[in-house]
């Protein structure tokens, strides 16, 4: 790395001491309890939505998870049509984007983004740009775990 600043003729170092002195600094402390708060906000209100499953269509604890999280996927996915996901987006960063929210804001994302090019082409072609791979894999680990219980099932003789 030495050698690399060596090489650099006296504007390029002058040029590389600007950009260190204007550098911006990142408040990673303040974006860290950002993602925090707001990821904390995201999952109270799937902890509520499980429990109002549970009290008013008597779900159990196991099968309320299925619904909460289509309803979760459904929210996030009517807020990025409307464009407010993407103001969640921009102030919680990582927050909004690890939960289950963050999957239908990028399927819904994509769709928007190539709308223009047509239903077909356009939101048919890439709305499962990231989703697809997403689904996919799923789909494969969800095989391959059962393919497994249900071999040590018939070695078990259960």
């Amino acid at each position: 790395m030495a050698n690399k600043n060596q090489n650099k003729t006296p504007e390029q170092k002058a040029y590389d001491q600007f950009e260190k002195k204007h550098e911006l600094k990142r408040p990673v402390l303040k974006n860290c309890i950002r993602a925090f708060w707001v990821g904390g906000c995201f999952c109270l209100a799937g902890q509520a939505l499980t429990y109002f499953y549970i009290y008013m269509f008597n779900f159990t604890e196991k099968t309320a998870g299925n619904p909460t999280t289509a309803t979760m996927v459904f929210l996030s996915m009517l807020l990025t049509g409307f464009g407010i996901y993407d103001h969640i987006g921009q102030y919680a960063g990582a927050g909004s984007a690890v939960p289950v929210t963050g999957f239908g804001n990028s399927v819904v994302s994509a769709a928007i983004e190539h709308r223009t090019e047509g239903y077909v082409l356009g939101v048919g072609g890439n709305i499962f740009k990231l989703a697809g791979t997403v689904i996919v894999f799923g789909v494969f680990s969800a095989f391959v775990v059962v393919l497994i219980r249900t071999v040590i099932m018939m070695w078990g003789g259960s």
